[in-house]
């Protein structure tokens, strides 16, 4: 049977100093699996799709099945024996991220630098054509057939040709649902004209405040008029992701526009809070059929993964405290 969902992003294996808590060294994580955990606060009937190298360690994989995945869509390859996948990010004591610099950071804080972080360098994204495929990045002919009619898809943040390739693979489907969270690389003006050809495909967007102004710079300062503006193009719903402020949600059905607070949540750890909120909203929508509640999913989901570190913190915490929360947000909602 072919899953409820899928997602499909990065994998890598993390090396994060959160704000609170202890650090994780080479743990898995990506923006695949925040995005999975998000989801799986609600439902975990999902195939993933994604790439690793030869060396990922199989157990990981394994604890993914356990969860209830669908791991069908990960792709081991030989080629990729020589890439990269770790990823290192430090918080600050103003909490503001760094992802430089490691040495200097496991120093302040007192703690032995892990030898398996040697030899790190930054990746420099600034640099990077977003119109080249990343060896990393899940690929359309990567995708099982299973998966190919889905009704519910998210693709995480990654390069613009694979993201395009995909989206065009998931559009073609009968009464498909296509989120797409952009990377933050091709959001420029100048990149306008072929977002908007993939944005045709497009069911919902969901880009960053800072993503969706840097695509607008220059034109206007106005974000209901950015989101009334993408609409045009495609998708129906945009969410504008504003961190601790919560989110803008633009229903172009009814030109409805909501204003939602994030959930007053304990801050731990942020990595990952973003696709955490991707996740939960992609689960909400098929359980509703509603932006507006689809839109609290995810903001529950990203108040839960918050607290504490790794993609998959918000699955261990108290029974029934997702759907406390989801009733205590829809409160806080208000229609501009």
């Amino acid at each position: 049977m072919p899953p409820t969902f899928v997602l499909a992003g990065k994998l890598n294996r993390e090396y994060i100093l959160p704000p609170a808590g202890q650090p994780l060294f080479d743990s898995p994580g990506g923006n695949l699996l925040y995005a999975a955990g998000g989801l799986a606060v609600w439902d975990t009937n999902a195939g993933l799709l994604g790439r690793v190298a030869e060396d990922y360690p199989r157990q990981w994989v394994r604890a993914l099945e356990e969860r209830g995945f669908d791991t069908r869509g990960i792709r081991t390859l030989r080629e990729l024996q020589n890439f990269d996948f770790r990823s290192f990010v430090a918080f600050t004591d103003l909490n503001e991220r760094s992802y430089s610099n490691a040495v200097s950071h496991f120093a302040r804080r007192h703690i032995a630098f892990p030898k398996s972080l040697l030899g790190y360098q930054t990746p420099d994204d600034e640099r990077k054509d977003p119109r080249t495929p990343e060896p990393i990045s899940p690929a359309a002919l990567d995708t099982p057939k299973e998966y190919r009619d889905v009704r519910y898809v998210h693709l995480c943040p990654f390069d613009f040709f694979s993201q395009s390739q995909m989206v065009n693979l998931f559009r073609g489907g009968a009464d498909q649902t296509v989120s797409l969270d952009p990377a933050a690389n091709y959001m420029t003006p100048r990149f306008w004209r072929d977002l908007r050809l993939v944005l045709q495909g497009v069911t919902i967007f969901q880009p960053s405040e800072e993503e969706l102004r840097a695509l607008f710079w220059g034109e206007t300062n106005d974000l209901w008029e950015m989101a009334r503006r993408i609409s045009e193009f495609g998708p129906q719903i945009i969410v504008i992701k504003r961190g601790v402020l919560g989110q803008m949600l633009y229903d172009a059905a009814g030109s409805h526009r909501y204003e939602i607070p994030s959930y007053p949540a304990r801050l731990a750890d942020p990595v990952g809070v973003g696709d955490a909120f991707c996740g939960g909203f992609l689960a909400g929508f098929q359980k509703t059929n509603d932006p507006l509640m689809a839109a609290l999913y995810g903001n529950v989901s990203a108040s839960l993964k918050i607290e504490g570190s790794g993609p998959f913190y918000a699955l261990g915490v108290l029974p029934g405290l997702a759907q406390a929360r989801l009733h205590s947000i829809q409160e806080s909602v208000r229609e501009i």
